[in-house]
């Protein structure tokens, strides 16, 4: 144990542990919500409305419709392939309902990525959007999915929006609207479920290979919705919040924080299905006046370049949080002067369901950290043979707490790897304490360029070029390089209208960074190659020649 001495920064208002088991599941938790806030709304999009006893009766059909036509069981693991609709909700209550697993799947996976996913997770049922219903069609004969439930984009909602039809090679799919119709009819039977129970295979990015399924449980989420409450207590005010969702619920951050926590203290929830459509995304932001606004360093710094950004009225946003990646203080320093409000950077994986560090809303600058530890959370940083480092040295950043994973699904080799002998989650990130318990993330382990023998973290270089006059974005990796072993090589996308040369940017980064971590050559590009989530792939520009 560490002697977690980042609790003295706490203050009085945020507790230093939670109760990881206040709800037997995070179905109780979120049903309790269904009645307490029944007539308000509980998701909008395309302009309709949700109330939460629609999507309570809505998810009972669905739930009805699995367990009665599907034969699905507790444990059985269900794809979802959606993006931010109004059937991904009822979709995800409905499973839950049934005692199902819910494999996340990206809807811009490729058929060799879907495939390997399902038949990981040893899939039978997907749920599938139907524009991307071809990347389904191409591969199903080599997996054992059975039933496929194929989803347009207003269903569950009178919303008139049309979708591409469904493949024509799938030729048994069922309709979700067919599907929810059916289950009205039918009887559902409720399912016993514990915190030990699965709720989402969480598959990690794979960016280093075939992607690997975090098993997480109804408890972990639980958990970290809970450590997420105690932790911003002023941004969870129960029937009054109004949140965005622009990043997508596949991925765990937004699950967690923007669907379950909110949904389980009756917020609204104003669902983007495309955020890449910025005029369309700055209109929900001026209809919806959110209290509450969840993004990564692209998505801030997208908006922001957009010229009707200041038509958008901030003065109810109560909170902006960002994670995912590095959020750049420039980006911060500029949302500030927008919205009045500093983006609260935190930090957690899809291991770990997913926050383990955050702002407090207490902070008044950007604090160019992840922030701190939540409660019931200990963090150690190791060196290379597991020794803890001193305060300000760089360790390997490793977790212990109730929203950490037990383990990768079905890999046991994997898993050995992943812990520590005395059960720390190994994060494979690079972080670095201050005295006042604030972690900043210096860099992914594999990410680090070392320069004639020196450490050079990306991060820290991206955050000085991101702040030349004329830079959009900025992201660096090391290149061969004969004299020093590597050598840095910067990426950058420009402003519009930006007029910006090699010499400007290393000029700029001279002034601030020391000679070894100066990049050498400069690069520009259109667009940075991203997840679908807006991280940066350092892995593509690697391989730029």
């Amino acid at each position: 144990m560490t002697n977690k001495h980042w609790l003295t920064s706490y203050g009085g208002r945020i507790p230093t542990v939670i109760n990881a088991d206040v709800h037997g599941s995070v179905l109780e938790m979120l049903e309790d919500s269904m009645k307490r806030y029944a007539d308000k709304p509980a998701f909008r999009c395309f302009g309709e409305m949700l109330t939460y006893a629609d999507t309570d009766r809505l998810s009972r059909d669905f739930a009805a419709y699995l367990q009665n036509k599907l034969g699905v069981k507790k444990g059985d693991r269900i794809a979802v392939m959606l993006p931010n609709i109004p059937a991904f909700p009822l979709a995800m209550l409905g499973l839950m309902r049934a005692g199902a697993t819910q494999v996340n799947v990206n809807p811009l996976y490729t058929p060799r990525e879907l495939e390997h996913q399902l038949n990981d997770a040893g899939v039978e049922t997907i749920l599938i959007f139907t524009g991307v219903s071809a990347t389904l069609a191409e591969i199903i004969g080599k997996t054992a999915v059975k039933h496929v439930i194929n989803v347009d984009l207003g269903d569950g909602t009178r919303a008139p929006v049309s979708s591409l039809p469904v493949d024509a090679r799938l030729t048994n799919a069922v309709a979700f609207t067919d599907a929810l119709a059916q289950g009205t009819a039918l009887d559902f039977t409720a399912v016993a479920l514990s915190g030990d129970d699965l709720l989402f295979l969480q598959y990690t990015g794979g960016t280093t290979g075939l992607s690997k399924g975090a098993a997480l449980s109804h408890r972990n989420l639980v958990a970290n919705t809970e450590q997420f409450k105690a932790f911003m207590p002023d941004a969870l005010r129960p029937g009054q919040e109004v949140v965005i969702t622009a990043l997508p619920l596949y991925h765990i951050f937004a699950l967690m924080v923007n669907f379950i926590t909110y949904y389980s203290i009756g917020a609204e929830n104003w669902l983007v299905p495309d955020p890449r459509n910025m005029g369309n995304f700055i209109e929900i932001l001026q209809n919806a006046r959110c209290t509450v606004f969840v993004g990564v360093n692209t998505l801030f710094a997208g908006l922001m370049q957009h010229p009707n950004i200041s038509l958008v009225d901030f003065s109810g946003l109560r909170v902006s949080i960002g994670g995912g990646a590095a959020v750049m203080p420039i980006t911060s320093e500029r949302w500030k002067a927008l919205t009045g409000q500093n983006i609260l950077e935190g930090y957690g994986l899809s291991e770990t369901s997913p926050v383990l560090t955050l702002n407090p809303m207490t902070r008044v600058e950007f604090s160019a950290s992840v922030g701190l530890p939540l409660p019931s959370t200990d963090i150690q940083l190791l060196d290379d043979n597991d020794r803890n480092v001193p305060i300000g040295e760089a360790g390997e950043v490793c977790a212990k707490g109730p929203q950490v994973m037990k383990g990768y699904w079905q890999k046991p080799e994997a898993n050995k790897a992943a812990f520590t002998n005395d059960g720390y989650f190994r994060t494979g990130d690079i972080g670095v304490f201050d005295e006042a318990g604030y972690l900043k993330i210096v860099d992914r382990k594999k990410d680090m360029i070392i320069v004639s023998g020196f450490n050079v973290f990306p991060n820290e270089v991206e955050a000085v070029a991101a702040s030349c006059p004329g830079v959009a974005e900025a992201a660096c990796v090391g290149r061969p390089d004969t004299k020093t072993g590597e050598a840095v090589r910067l990426f950058v996308t420009k402003m519009p209208g930006a007029i910006l040369k090699e010499q400007d940017v290393i000029a700029h980064c001279k002034q601030q960074l020391t000679a070894y971590k100066v990049p050498k050559e400069v690069r520009f590009l259109d667009n940075m190659p991203k997840t679908n989530v807006g991280k940066v792939l350092r892995k593509d520009l690697r391989s730029f020649p």
